[in-house]
């Protein structure tokens, strides 16, 4: 029988349609692939009974003639999402033991739509991170290799301390990892300043963060209000497109959801792209970047081109801001949020002789060293003082990022390619022990999108001499999403999917 965990997302589908398997066979074979995958650490809870009885009534609902967009189909849901009834940590040992008597809105909208829960994926703390190292659980493993690492060596480190395998980028490491790995055939994600986009990059996967205020963040646990957004990470545009119709909506409950319609966006793959102009920004090309990424780029713009595509150069000359910025307004919303965890309504509780010596006992064992950090950052810029020099300039720049882009897109260009990230995946333990500003400037390409309010996809444009994935980043006009599909399905027939060769 064929390895049902391989399909993609239109494929299985098809299968399920077509009866050639049930969603209770297409469920119990990404448990299994789970359970022998375990080490990888992408998942943080798996819920077999809960995914099975799902899987069992939608194929009840299948017989009796009703089939929603995602009808059967098994997907992850990264551990930022609240899940009722299912336990929800953000990977926080502040958050250990809550079990949220709610649904977010996006997982309730899967459900609607037929989608089956596998279990909770992991991710940075918090979503504070780029490694999926900062997590509570333990980093999560990138299942692909580099090129002159054998099985036998991969297994050892997975056996041990994992020095050498390599990290699947972060926050949504969890969802990138089971993706690439077939344990899931698509994954929610969140994106604060990358954290969909660079995992996708790391993993030879497909990741869309979509225009802010596109999917609703109620039921979601908060990093950075103004940037946060849900979005799916798949294995190809249009598996992505197809999670990204069943996510979207209006969302009473959310103040910063948008109330306008939402496209078939599946609908926009396989659309020409004839006529459609592509700017190149001169901003990206930064100091030391590798030559490989520089041929990626041209190469992707190559692609475009070859499919009637006008490519341009244009500027965008605030870009050089964007990441000292979003690395003052981040911390600063992050401060906000996480002054609820407190000991005293929900999550951990750390007894002390007052409620003060309650508060502090109980953040200081419940954070982790890279959100006390954030904390301590976010804090400090919002303090007497340091308000106007610090936050309120950075939210000034922020608007003038977004301005660069209106203009450039009011001049007639419809998206922006530029690389995901400046280098393919590096290795577990490799980054930021010693200098976190080492490890936030792997978000150089990707935080411009989140400040700007816009979408940004990413996809695999090509590999590295180590044979890694590498990945090309699409930026597009507030809620045209579609072109993003569009375009994302020409470098997707060109350059082909990557796929991970199963070692673990």
């Amino acid at each position: 029988m064929t390895d049902l965990t391989a399909l993609t997302l239109d494929e299985a589908r098809e299968g399920l349609a077509s009866g050639t398997f049930t969603s209770v066979e297409l469920t119990a074979a990404h448990l299994r692939a789970m359970e022998a995958a375990r080490a990888l650490n992408a998942y943080v809870l798996e819920t077999p009974d809960q995914a099975l009885a799902m899987a069992k009534a939608s194929d009840e609902r299948r017989k009796g003639g009703s089939a929603g967009r995602l009808e059967g189909i098994p997907l992850g849901i990264k551990d930022l999402y609240a899940t009722e009834g299912v336990r929800t940590t953000a990977c926080s040992k502040i958050l250990a033991n809550f079990v949220p008597p709610y649904e977010s809105t996006v997982t309730k909208q899967l459900w609607r739509d037929g989608a089956v829960m596998l279990g909770k994926l992991n991710n940075d703390e918090f979503a504070m991170g780029s490694s999926n190292e900062t997590s509570a659980f333990g980093p999560v493993v990138n299942p692909i290799l580099p090129a002159n690492w054998s099985e036998e060596q991969a297994r050892t480190a997975l056996a041990g301390d994992k020095q050498g395998l390599l990290v699947p980028g972060g926050s949504s490491g969890g969802s990138s990892a089971a993706v690439a790995a077939h344990l899931c055939l698509g994954a929610t994600a969140t994106d604060t300043g990358g954290s969909i986009r660079q995992p996708a990059a790391f993993t030879g996967t497909v990741g869309i963060k979509p225009t802010y205020g596109r999917c609703s963040r109620w039921g979601i646990v908060a990093f950075a209000s103004s940037l946060d957004q849900a979005g799916p990470i798949a294995k190809t545009v249009k598996d992505c497109a197809a999670l990204m119709t069943a996510m979207a909506g209006h969302d009473p409950m959310d103040s910063t959801s948008v109330d306008r319609p939402v496209p078939d966006y599946e609908a926009a793959v396989g659309r020409s792209v004839k006529g459609l102009t592509i700017g190149i920004p001169r901003e990206y090309r930064v100091e030391g970047m590798p030559e490989e990424i520089e041929a990626l780029w041209k190469k992707g713009a190559e692609m475009l081109k070859a499919a009637g595509a006008n490519i341009v150069d244009i500027s965008l000359p605030h870009t050089k801001y964007a990441l000292p910025a979003y690395y003052i307004v981040a911390p600063a919303e992050a401060s906000s949020n996480l002054a609820r965890y407190d000991g005293v309504r929900y999550g951990l509780r750390v007894p002390g002789k007052d409620i003060i010596d309650l508060y502090e006992k109980t953040r200081a064992e419940g954070f982790g060293r890279e959100v006390k950090r954030r904390i301590m950052i976010g804090t400090y810029v919002l303090s007497a003082g340091y308000y106007d020099a610090y936050y309120l300039r950075a939210q000034k720049i922020r608007t003038l990022i977004k301005r660069d882009f209106e203009e450039v897109y009011a001049k007639g260009v419809h998206a922006v390619l530029t690389p995901a990230t400046p280098s393919a995946a590096f290795g577990i333990g490799e980054k930021g022990s010693a200098d976190p500003v080492e490890m936030y400037l792997n978000d150089i390409f990707t935080v411009t999108v989140n400040m700007a309010g816009l979408p940004g996809l990413a996809l695999p444009g090509g590999t590295d001499s180590r044979g890694l994935p590498l990945g090309l980043q699409l930026i597009g006009r507030a809620f045209d999403e579609e072109t993003l599909f569009s375009l994302g399905q020409v470098i997707e027939d060109q350059a082909g999917r990557f796929t991970a060769k199963r070692w673990w």
